[in-house]
């Protein structure tokens, strides 16, 4: 039984192009695209909107990629302080690597890089040097003199003017960028103050697809993204432009809300004239349409709320986020009206820890649960041990489950697990000899090279891929490496699995 699907990419698919298109042919030379969200991956809209493909912009930009120019965006202080995009791990400059080495394999080529807001630091300075050397354009743009007050002087040849103009073929340009704060609106105003002195009519507008503005504002799925931005502090309001000049409610989010007068009076400044009387009118945001079943995308977007308020306490334990970030995800759990254990996978993972404190069948005195629903509604439990990490132990018996595997059956060479151990013991001195995930993986794949039994298990991995789980304990780097590379939603509880501020295993 799979998961109920509440999306239909194929509408959104056919409502979000048309409506980019409509909306440059309002312009008679070129339109600037501010892209906002994910451009690849959008594993959040996935899981808010079951059905929704991660990857569905992407298609719609293929469509269009004989008529369009994409400029990728990157903050100068994220590279500085490495900051993490977390579904995949990696800090935002690796990311904007990969997003360009995915575009290339859909065959769409990056026009130009633009780091915003330069000023010279080091490590940006590295990231240009890196792509300038393979050939790729790359431009530096300081903050905007007289942002936000005085438009006179960040109109001028002092304020947009100061920053290089980025040349640029088709009459769309894309304009996107590995998270948000990337500096995608500066970029666009600046490309239009230098496109409308050289006699171009150049226009702007934003892809955003959360929140929905067709929405109601207390939507659960407005909420999720609510929850999604916490750390930035976001949060919804209905438009009052979009309300007070078309007597239409829709919902946008405060940052836009704010900086829409601004913005009204720059366009002016830019263009002679606005075409927008609210943020609503700005954005070009067809998901609201693409949604076919409204119960199911609740309930999702119910669950995305959870998952967001554990990511929160774990991002708080590890120093990332502030307390403002923890408390706002626990007014909107709150607000929604769920628990935490309503995340079905949390209650097995603490109960199969607790089991393992009462037999004292943990490791050096840490006793970890780990707990994942299948797609069935199954759920499977592990605990560690001596011999392997909790994630490891939840793995393995998830595919003898699958699989149909006897338990007494072993999946891993018992002399796989012997030098393995040595190994990290004797030679790599390290602190713990357990397995994890990452190792235990490997394992598999070796041992399935002369056990049938692990063969057929390694087959089952992919069922895998978008099943819930949650674990009692942070996981560490190879468990989290071995948990993102399936596919699995993770939740944890904020405890640490050691007393050691440094654990490499």
């Amino acid at each position: 039984m799979g998961k109920k699907i509440g999306f239909d990419n194929e509408k959104y698919l056919k409502e979000q192009t048309e409506a980019i298109l409509n909306r440059v042919d309002q312009f008679d030379d070129k339109l600037y695209l501010e892209f906002g969200g994910k451009l690849l991956y959008d594993y959040h809209a996935s899981r808010v909107l079951p059905g929704f493909d991660p990857n569905v912009k992407m298609r719609l930009l293929k469509q269009l990629k004989d008529k369009s120019d994409i400029i990728l965006c990157i903050y100068a202080g994220d590279i500085e302080r490495k900051k993490i995009r977390a579904d995949f791990g990696i800090t935002y400059d690796m990311d904007a690597f990969k997003l360009i080495d995915d575009l290339k394999d859909w065959e769409i080529n990056i026009c130009a890089v633009v780091i915003t807001r330069y000023e010279n630091q080091p490590s940006a300075n590295v990231f240009k040097n890196k792509l300038e050397r393979q050939g790729i354009r790359v431009y530096t743009h300081s903050f905007t003199k007289g942002y936000p007050t005085d438009v006179d002087l960040i109109v001028s040849d002092q304020g947009y003017g100061a920053n290089d103009y980025i040349e640029t073929k088709n009459k769309l340009v894309v304009v996107t960028a590995p998270g948000p704060g990337s500096g995608k609106l500066a970029t666009c105003l600046s490309q239009l103050y230098h496109e409308h002195k050289r006699g171009v009519r150049a226009g702007y507008a934003k892809f955003e697809t959360f929140p929905i503005w067709n929405l109601p504002l207390k939507h659960p799925v407005n909420i999720a993204y609510e929850s999604a931005t916490a750390d930035l502090r976001d949060y919804n309001m209905l438009d009052s432009f979009h309300l007070e000049k078309h007597n239409v409610r829709s919902v946008n989010y405060n940052r836009d809300m704010e900086v829409f007068p601004v913005l009204k009076r720059i366009l002016e400044k830019i263009m002679g004239e606005s075409m927008y009387s609210s943020p609503t009118d700005m954005g070009v945001n067809c998901a609201g349409f693409g949604i076919v079943d409204d119960d199911v995308v609740q309930a999702a977007a119910k669950q995305e709320i959870i998952r967001r308020y554990f990511r929160s306490k774990y991002e708080y334990a590890m120093g990332l986020v502030d307390k403002d970030a923890v408390q706002r995800c626990e007014l909107l759990i709150e607000e929604i009206g769920v628990k935490s254990y309503d995340r079905t996978v949390v209650q097995p993972a603490r109960d199969v820890a607790k089991e393992a404190e009462e037999k004292g069948l943990g490791n050096k005195g840490v006793y970890c649960g780990a707990a994942i629903e299948l797609q069935d509604g199954t759920i499977i439990t592990g605990k560690n041990s001596p011999l392997m990490h909790a994630a490891s132990s939840l793995i393995l018996n998830v595919l003898k489950h699958l699989a149909e595997i006897p338990d007494k059956i072993p999946l891993l060479s018992e002399n796989i697990i012997h030098f393995i151990s040595k190994l990290k013991r004797d030679i790599l001195e390290l602190n713990t000899i357990s397995l994890n995930l990452d190792e235990t993986l490997i394992s598999l794949s070796i041992s399935a090279a002369t056990n049938p039994a692990a063969k057929i298990a390694l087959e089952k991995l992919k069922e895998i891929r978008g099943c819930e789980v949650h674990m009692t304990h942070i996981p560490t780097s190879g468990d989290e490496v071995g948990l993102r590379c399936l596919g699995v939603n993770l939740t944890t509880d904020p405890n640490f699995s050691s007393k050691s501020f440094y654990e490499v295993a």
